[in-house]
């Protein structure tokens, strides 16, 4: 079987490097890029932070009155409001060079993106680390953005590779060593282990992916289930089947708000959630389309974030069905929930557009 080539590319701390791009000044100063709420003053949470604010404990997620009380010795530290348009529009031309240069092109998310290109390096991973390097310089010549890549035969491996040097890194882990790469790493950076599941390994003496290895698949499988089980069985050996796949920026419509007060009253979100998709439903008609996916996002009084969505089988533009819908994702979200919520969100994505009377449901 032919040996892919994969790349991870992630951008370094992605808002705030698109910041210093148009202030070139604030690159020797902390940056936060921040999501202010609507209640004004430092309510809100940092989305980004630049590696010289990190230094003090900044970071993402964090609310904004904590990191600024980490700041206080520094008078220059910058606190920026985000500006999703500006990221986006940087966004886009970085994903144009990436995409020129890959076989296949799998858009992550803004700031990361999976390419293969087995083709076009002919399977071979010194070919393949001169096109990385060329891909860097292109982006740094073009839009004055360092990103880190990683380099290996799988995403996974990609992915933690691309992680490992930052910022501006640049890491290849062949077949032949990914081994000797992989088994000193802490179990952290498998992705989707999260801090639950590390601290539980730490109870069982395991701290490293080496570590992990000494557990079999029975073992993973009844401490945590069948499919997360085998997920970490193949993840610390470096298997990982998942091919990279064309997929291109998908485009969402969605609408967040801070509410009155932090409340877990069903009928108080309930209302807020009707709001907001009359607000979504507007963009819809605006813009000539409908939708086939539904989500919900709760932020909640701690920062920490919920969500939750739903396929529905045909697409729509129907005002009835978006909130039929995101009432029943607030109902399931709300199931045992302790901590008041914060924010609330309504997206749709899976769009089309409007074709004549293409759906039923667009007749309500």
């Amino acid at each position: 079987m032919e040996t892919r080539v994969v790349f991870h590319i992630d951008f370094d701390y992605f808002y705030a490097q698109c910041e210093e791009t148009r202030s070139p000044e604030l690159k020797t100063k902390p940056v936060c890029v921040c999501v202010f709420s609507d209640r004004g003053g430092d309510s809100g949470a940092i989305a980004t932070a630049n590696y010289a604010a990190r230094k003090y404990g900044v970071k993402s997620g964090m609310p904004i009155s904590f990191a600024k009380k980490r700041l206080e010795g520094r008078n220059d530290a910058v606190f920026l409001p985000v500006d999703f348009d500006f990221y986006s529009e940087i966004s886009e031309k970085a994903m144009k060079i990436m995409k020129f240069n890959a076989d296949i092109f799998e858009y992550v998310g803004r700031d990361e993106a999976y390419l293969d290109v087995t083709k076009r390096v002919e399977g071979d991973f010194k070919k393949a680390s001169h096109l990385a390097q060329q891909i860097k310089n292109s982006i740094r010549e073009k839009i004055k953005l360092s990103c880190s890549i990683g380099i290996s035969s799988n995403k996974l491996i990609s992915k933690i590779a691309s992680d490992y040097r930052k910022p501006d890194g640049l890491t290849v882990v062949t077949p032949d060593n990914m081994n000797e790469f992989l088994n000193p790493l802490k179990i952290r950076v498998i992705p989707g282990i999260g801090k639950k599941t590390e601290e539980r390994f730490s109870e069982m003496g395991l701290e490293t992916i080496q570590d992990l290895k000494k557990l079999d698949v029975f073992t993973l499988n009844k401490e945590f289930g069948r499919k997360n089980g085998a997920y970490i069985y193949n993840a610390v050996r470096g298997t990982y089947n998942e091919p990279v796949k064309e997929r291109e920026a998908s485009i969402q419509y969605s609408k967040i708000s801070t509410l009155k007060k932090d409340s877990k009253d069903y009928q108080f979100l309930s209302e807020n959630i009707i709001d907001l998709c009359k607000e979504v439903h507007g963009i819809l008609l605006k813009n000539n389309r409908m939708f086939k996916s539904v989500g919900i996002h709760l932020i909640q009084s701690d920062l920490s974030s919920k969500s939750r969505s739903r396929m529905l089988k045909n697409p729509t533009s129907s005002l009835e069905e978006l909130q039929k819908n995101a009432d029943q994702l607030l109902r399931e979200a709300l199931e045992n929930q302790t901590i008041t919520i914060r924010r609330l969100g309504v997206k749709v994505t899976e769009l089309s557009e409007v074709q004549g009377q293409s759906s039923i449901t667009n007749y309500f």
